[in-house]
């Protein structure tokens, strides 16, 4: 029973996916980051975040 499991390569493809989605997602955090110094994401997030906690969305 535990050879078997050692030959099954669905857990090892589900971990190389979560790898995957991880790096990318660092990279667009960074490359985010780099342009909220611009003005515009930097109010994006800020009119997400303000539509969040409070009822006045706009």
């Amino acid at each position: 029973m535990f050879a078997q499991l050692l030959k099954e390569e669905e857990g090892a493809q589900v971990v190389e996916y979560a790898l995957i989605i991880a790096v990318v997602s660092i990279a667009l955090v960074l490359a985010l980051q780099g342009l909220g110094t611009g003005g515009y994401f930097t109010n994006f997030i800020a009119r997400v975040a303000n539509c969040l906690t409070t009822a006045a969305c706009s």
